[in-house]
């Protein structure tokens, strides 16, 4: 629209000041529901829009006075979007497990009873019933982490990377730590774990090389200095080819004969062999510390299947060490975390983890078990005109941080709908509500049902339909 510089003026003069907006009836009504604060900013936002759409010459005169007429409902759109809740729950398709962009593993159903039964009230939470007194907060999960592990004492905090560096801390602070030149890797969120030993206050001592360290390489780098030996389990990364790598038994019998503690930052903390779902087998954390290791630490949002937490696990007078560091209060869990461990860790307890955990449970469901229900769900939106679906044989992730390249026989069903691309698709369903979060592979949209809880079925399924409802 081009007009003249008088004309631009004149529109521009049109324009309503904020007060005179805000004693409308509707604006007062808006401010009832928002507050004053919210409102003001929101219809000077509003306002700032249009006037800058007239410089530009976007509007016209009967073009502003539409866009004037429907104020009161552009200012309530803004602030029902800068009110609406950003943390979103949403149907993961992808066929990758543990998601850590997607907020990593979905708590079980008795984690969930469990937060919602201690969020509504007060808690025992540091308070000891027989006593009558104060007590200590990790002994609720503790409890459970003692029958798991026998022999061990156990401490949590906020995440693997609280875990690691309270550890180091502890144990190494103006002091050495051996850790081979093949560990010194990045995980998610730029983790890097040498600047995790910086930030504890330890110093590096690397050995050997990327591909082969040695355990003569760890005894040859031992000395005066040498506070504790570092082992970062695998589950985060991979190194093939021509490799070597000391064993956790060897370095285990190095730091005996030394005095050295060894401690191993465990990760993804899966607690049950992943062999029977045809996956390697990985050790566990009951390996590494039947082998000797003087602490593990690993995650509680990964293998595990519960919140995120970082739990550490050991002999006692090493955990009790980190108990007595300052630091493990900055890094404390607050009551709901204990609540969905507690939960969570009763079902390894019970022997019932792989019936009540998601992530298990999507880990050990046999392929034939994702086919019908891939077929159940395209037969039921077979009546949908324009919506073709279709089955594939293709393959599940476990995830990062856990194991991020093993991948598990999974049935796919594509996705075409009429004449929308592959990407316009995607953008459909995750920008539908429920979010579906799916992905392409050869310009087809998949869905993997392996990582779609059974409860999320009937909503994926109205996802779908709402792609030929424009």
């Amino acid at each position: 629209m081009d007009a003249a510089p008088g004309d631009v003026e004149q529109l521009l003069r049109r324009l309503p000041s904020v007060e005179r907006l805000l004693d409308g009836e509707g604006f007062r009504a808006l401010q009832a529901r928002f507050g004053r604060r919210q409102l003001l900013a929101a219809t000077r936002s509003a306002l700032a829009e249009l006037r800058e759409a007239v410089r530009e010459e976007r509007v016209d005169g009967r073009s502003l006075e539409v866009a004037l007429a429907g104020m009161e409902d552009s200012v309530e759109t803004k602030l029902v979007r800068a009110t609406a809740p950003s943390l979103v729950s949403l149907i993961n398709a992808t066929g990758i497990i543990v998601h850590t962009n997607l907020g990593r593993a979905p708590l079980s159903a008795s984690a969930i009873a469990a937060v919602a039964r201690i969020a509504g009230s007060y808690s025992n939470l540091e308070y000891d019933l027989e006593k009558g007194g104060r007590g200590r907060r990790e002994q609720h999960a503790v409890r459970l982490l003692e029958l798991l592990f026998p022999g061990h004492d156990a401490l949590v905090v906020n995440n693997n990377a609280a875990a690691v560096l309270l550890t180091l801390n502890t144990f190494a602070a103006s002091r050495e730590v051996l850790l081979s030149r093949g560990e010194l890797v990045e995980i998610g969120g730029s983790f890097r774990v040498p600047d995790i030993l910086e930030r504890s206050g330890a110093r590096l001592r690397e050995v050997g090389t990327t591909n082969k360290t040695r355990i003569e390489d760890y005894q040859a780098a031992l000395g005066p200095a040498t506070a504790l030996i570092l082992r970062v389990h695998p589950s985060n990364f991979r190194i093939i080819g021509f490799t070597e790598r000391a064993s956790t038994e060897e370095l285990v019998a190095l730091g005996k004969a030394h005095g050295v503690p060894v401690f191993e930052d465990f990760g993804s903390g899966n607690l049950l062999s992943l062999a029977p779902y045809g996956l390697p087998n990985e050790p566990t954390v009951e390996t590494s510390l039947a082998a000797g290791v003087d602490l593990v630490t690993f995650s509680g949002d990964k293998l595990l299947g519960g919140p995120q937490a970082g739990i550490l696990v050991g002999r006692p007078e090493r955990v009790k060490a980190c108990r007595e560091n300052p630091l493990a209060r900055a890094l404390r869990v607050d009551k709901l975390t204990y609540a969905a461990l507690e939960a969570t860790l009763r079902a390894f307890v019970q022997g019932e983890a792989t019936k009540e955990i998601p992530v298990l449970r999507m880990l050990s469901a046999p392929v034939s078990e994702v086919q019908s229900r891939c077929r159940r769900l395209a037969r039921s939106l077979e009546t949908v005109a324009g919506l073709e679906l279709s089955l594939l044989d293709g393959f599940s992730k476990v995830g990062g941080g856990a194991a991020p390249e093993d991948e598990i026989p999974t049935c796919l069903i594509s996705v075409r709908a009429g004449s929308l691309s592959a990407q316009a698709i995607l953008d459909r369903l995750r920008a539908h509500r429920p979010p579906v979060i799916a992905r392409i592979a050869e310009d087809r949209v998949l869905l993997d049902l392996r990582t779609v809880l059974p409860e999320e079925e009937i909503l994926l399924a109205s996802a779908l339909t709402a792609l030929m409802a424009g």
